[in-house]
């Protein structure tokens, strides 16, 4: 009888442990998993700024840079475009595309010595290389995130319980534009 109450005694605990064990990798993975969403919204509300800069910098720029009407639409539609975005997915692809346009826009830029030198030009370059900072740094920690969490649901017992509870791996990472991989060209 004494070994009948040691197995069970066992087993109890053997449950207790299964079960704290999944419980406690299942919480993990719910942090996780609202951290990339904690993390994208950060990522979100910095390119929001950056696109509340980005009518300034163009009104500024068409003063000085009236023939180059087709590079400022191109901003002012790339933008319409990141604000109607829908799902995290369409807003990474419009903000890619819109990194390209400002970078363009900045050597037209070089063009103009004396928007160069306008304070408000000035003033607006600064805020907009400081909202590039901050966009490289939030897209970082949230590729971390991301990274954490598919590490976390990849390896056991992890899996196990991502499989039983229906959590997926998460592609959703924030890479650089295909024109941003190729090196610029700098001519004198």
């Amino acid at each position: 009888m004494r070994t009948v109450w040691w197995v069970l005694i066992g087993i109890a605990v053997l449950v207790l442990l299964l079960f704290g064990t999944y419980y406690s990798t299942y919480n993990d993975i719910v942090r996780l998993d609202e951290g990339i969403d904690g993390s994208w919204a950060q990522v979100d509300n910095v390119l929001q700024r950056r696109y509340d800069l980005i009518p300034n910098l163009v009104n500024t720029v068409k003063g000085y840079a009236a023939h180059e009407r087709e590079l400022l639409e191109e901003v002012t539609r790339l933008r319409s475009q990141w604000a109607s975005a829908g799902s995290m997915q369409e807003k990474v692809e419009a903000a890619e595309a819109m990194e390209g346009a400002l970078a363009r826009l900045m050597v037209v830029v070089e063009n103009y010595p004396d928007l160069k030198a306008n304070q408000n030009f000035l003033a607006l370059q600064d805020e907009l290389a400081g909202t590039e900072n901050r966009i490289a740094v939030e897209r970082r920690r949230y590729n971390d995130a991301v990274r954490q969490y598919n590490t976390r649901i990849r390896a056991i017992p992890g899996a196990w319980v991502a499989g039983m509870s229906g959590f997926e791996r998460s592609d959703a990472y924030f890479e650089a534009a295909a024109a941003a991989r190729e090196a610029p060209r700098v001519q004198f």
